[in-house]
């Protein structure tokens, strides 16, 4: 996914300011979803109910992303659990590695906020594009 880096990402220094990095996370996993999973994100809040929040994140901040830069975000499933995924995500401009997070998600039931199994159809749709990440 494109993230052009814009004037509000940016702090004083004129680079991009940490927290936003977490929020273009998000959205390039709303995005792997819609478009690399082929399910709709909406749809899977909206009416399945089933929500994916964050329960562990941390960053390498390699190399400061200044406006102007397009970022490009890459996710890689590094692990699928019961309930849970472990996500990689780099960032990376012009070739050279610029963040390299990791996010752990939790599926959960959006009525109760408890930990729910991964539905089949999820599952199935995350197997093949970690065979596609290994390979």
């Amino acid at each position: 996914m494109q993230r052009p880096i814009r004037f509000s990402h940016c702090d004083p220094a004129g680079i991009v300011y940490f927290p936003v990095y977490f929020d273009m996370f998000n959205g390039a996993v709303e995005d792997w979803f819609t478009q690399g999973l082929d399910i709709d994100y909406a749809t899977m809040i909206l009416q399945r109910r089933l929500g994916l929040p964050i329960v562990h994140a941390e960053c390498d901040f390699v190399i400061p992303s200044r406006m102007g830069d397009t970022l490009t975000l890459g996710v890689l499933l590094e692990r699928l659990g019961r309930s849970s995924l472990q996500l990689r995500i780099n960032g990376e401009h012009e070739g050279q590695v610029r963040l390299s997070g990791s996010l752990t998600v939790v599926t959960t039931s959006l009525d109760d906020f408890a930990a729910v199994p991964i539905p089949d159809d999820i599952r199935e749709a995350m197997k093949r594009y970690q065979a596609g990440c290994e390979s």
